[in-house]
């Protein structure tokens, strides 16, 4: 008998992966982790783990037979792995997958792109040509990128490949990373001379806040900020504060604190930073689709599937 899998549909898998878990395991689904009972978790052998529903000790003690948890993301805060190996549960999750993640590119492609957008003012551009107004001269970006200096704060996979397209376009780039030689040694110097702040390391207890109000307020007047990283690692209030003072010309992100709240978008609407880029030009928000082709879910989802296959034995090609 295939092993029992519970599937929640808030993940959303591509139809070809979602006919692929229920041809490899006895699946369950429900509509996200609120719905769960003691009942569904009882004989639950591999389980899916969306983002923003903690699999912790609590409810892998209800998870009796859980042998696999299932999760297509490169970070796992919502997973205790030291719960999970005590129990001799195997994590299937992209966190540890550095030759695969390599060919996963789109949240770089994304950041570059946030970064034109944000300090060419293109979305205000493209809503002034649609009104009628085919002017250019309001639209004049201070300085092209070319003359400008990235500073790079976290300089994994994704802060590399952020910095070979922004050195292909001829920008300065130097990086933060305390666990990476050859950068810049301490954030605050890091700040002081970069025009473009992008922001690429995980969220963790030591990075929470990293880019603190005295790290923005340390970036040269009129520079932007990038967030394609996780919302928690940056002092929005502050960049707000700073963006209304005229000190940070532009900014853009990705993430926000507290988006994995599963009741989020029900409130995001009316937040300060929702209302501020309702009403400038000089905030854009997008809602976490750095990584989001569908080629990337795709092979993404399909990855983690094949290794949860791979740790319970079961012949993924069946």
């Amino acid at each position: 008998m295939n092993p029992r899998a519970l599937y929640y549909r808030i993940l959303g898998y591509q139809p070809d992966n979602l006919m692929l878990v229920r041809s490899l395991f006895a699946a369950r689904e429900l509509e996200d982790p609120r719905q769960d009972t003691d009942a569904d978790l009882a004989d639950v052998e591999v389980l899916f783990a969306p983002l923003g529903f903690r699999v912790d000790d609590e409810k892998m003690n209800r998870c009796r037979k859980l042998r696999a948890i299932i999760s297509n993301t490169t970070g796992v805060p919502h997973i205790d792995l030291d719960a999970a190996e005590r129990r001799g549960i195997t994590v299937c999750a992209l966190h540890n997958e550095p030759k695969f993640l390599d060919t996963i590119t789109p949240t770089a492609e994304h950041t570059i792109g946030l970064l034109l957008a944000a300090w060419r003012k293109i979305p205000a551009a493209h809503a002034a040509a649609c009104r009628g107004e085919w002017n250019r001269r309001p639209w004049g970006a201070p300085r092209m990128l070319s003359r400008m200096r990235l500073g790079v704060v976290g300089y994994g996979r994704l802060g590399k490949k952020v910095a070979v397209i922004a050195r292909a376009m001829g920008m300065n780039v130097a990086y933060f990373d305390p666990y990476v030689s050859g950068g810049v040694p301490v954030l605050l110097e890091l700040a002081a001379r970069c025009d473009v702040l992008s922001l690429h390391a995980p969220a963790n207890a030591e990075t929470g806040n990293l880019i603190s109000r005295t790290v923005l307020e340390t970036l040269p007047k009129g520079a932007v900020v990038i967030n394609t990283a996780r919302g928690e690692l940056l002092d929005t209030e502050a960049l707000l504060d700073l963006m209304e003072a005229g000190h940070i010309a532009a900014a853009a992100l990705d993430t926000v604190a507290g988006e994995y709240d599963p009741d989020f978008s029900k409130s995001f609407g009316a937040s300060r930073v929702a209302r501020y880029a309702g009403l400038r030009d000089n905030l854009i928000l997008t809602p976490h689709i750095g990584g989001s082709t569908v080629d990337a879910w795709s092979e993404t989802e399909r990855f983690v599937i094949e290794k949860a296959c791979r740790a319970l034995g079961v012949r993924a090609s069946q």
